[in-house]
Formats: structure tokens, sequence, C-alpha cells
């Protein structure tokens, strides 16, 4: 009972639409009617600027991050509840209740998960992002190939730096990576027709 709690509790958290929030607290806008119509950091950062947006970034990283932490603290090493805590943020935030079951596509929220059970692999995740965004400018593309080097990471840790990954935080680190592609479709699609916005510039398309 008071695993099942808790871990709804993670999704509950997760599922707080804080980009909506920011939307409304910043400018009186529903952020969900402008731009792409998401609730995260990317829609933000096109339509508020880059301080609401890092605010909306850090936000939902932290509800990926604080899931892991009181699953930990309640759980000890039990790694699969700790993943099932995590994941259940993610869901919240990309299936949230107080959105009709809508929301983001989970990659601050998913950052947040990972900084809670690998820190050094998150950073090195976080690099290849900012890599990424620095050569193409395309958001969705550095989102999306960041989240696919997670498992690759996970995998060699142990025979490159003899620090071997649970197997319940590789399972999280595919699963992640196939969510976020999953997300992300809309982008694929968009960036196939070349609408794709690249940062600087306004979404031609919702999604």
């Amino acid at each position: 009972m008071k695993a099942s709690a808790l871990l709804l509790a993670c999704y509950f958290m997760g599922a707080i639409p804080i980009g909506l929030i920011v939307g409304k607290l910043v400018k009186g806008i529903d952020i969900r009617q402008h731009g792409s119509g998401n609730i995260g950091a990317s829609n933000v950062l096109r339509l508020l600027g880059p301080g609401p947006a890092a605010g909306v970034f850090i936000g939902d990283l932290l509800k990926g991050l604080i899931a892991v932490v009181i699953c930990r603290a309640a759980f000890g090493n039990a790694y699969l509840l700790i993943v099932v805590g995590g994941m259940a943020a993610i869901l919240g935030h990309n299936f949230s209740v107080f959105l009709g079951f809508r929301g983001g596509k989970g990659v601050a929220t998913s950052l947040g998960v990972l900084v809670g059970i690998n820190a050094f692999i998150a950073a090195m995740a976080f690099g290849v992002w900012l890599i990424l965004l620095g050569m193409f400018r395309y958001i969705s593309v550095a989102s999306i190939a960041a989240a696919a080097t997670v498992p690759l990471q996970m995998w060699l840790s142990g025979p490159l730096f003899g620090r071997p990954i649970p197997n319940e935080y590789v399972g999280f680190g595919v699963a992640a990576a196939v969510a976020i592609l999953a997300k992300h479709r809309s982008n694929i699609a968009r960036l196939r027709a070349g609408t794709e916005p690249k940062i600087g510039q306004r979404p031609t398309g919702a999604g």
C-alpha cells in the first residue's frame, strides 16, 4: 500500500504542468494555444524567452529527480521500484491528469530521473545535447540523439569504467529513449518536410 501510494504521488508530481503555469504567470497566456502547443521548455523559449524557459526546464527536471530521491529513501536499493517511481513522474508529465492526459515530451523530466540514478551519465547526455544543439540548432534532434546515447553509455559503463549499471537502470534508459522518440513523431515529420524550427524561429505547425 505504501509503495503504490508513493508511486501515485510521483505521477501527480510529474503531472504538474509547470510550462502552463509559467505561461499564465509571465504573460497571462495558455501556452498550449501558441507556438507548437507544447508545455515544455522548448516552446516556452520560443514564446517567452530564455529566463522562463530555464525555469520550466529546471522545474520539469526536478520532478524526475525528486521522484527518484523519495523512492530511494523509501525503498533503499530496490532498483525496480526506483525506476518505476521515475517513470511514473515522466508519465505524469507526458500524460497529465490536469491536462486531459496530454502533456509534454518528457525530455527534462527524464533527465531529472537520470540525474537521480546516475549523475555522471546524465552529465554526459546533457553534454551531447549541448554539442548537437550548437551544431544543428534543432532542439528535437539534440534531444532524440542525446536520449539514444543513454542506454549505450549505461551498457559501456561496466567494461570501460568498471562501474556496471543495474539492469533496471539500463531498462529505464531504453524505455526513456523510446518514449522520447515516440513523443517527437511530429518533430520528425517536420524535419523530413524541412519545416522544423531551429532555435530563434517560430514553429510553422503545432505538435
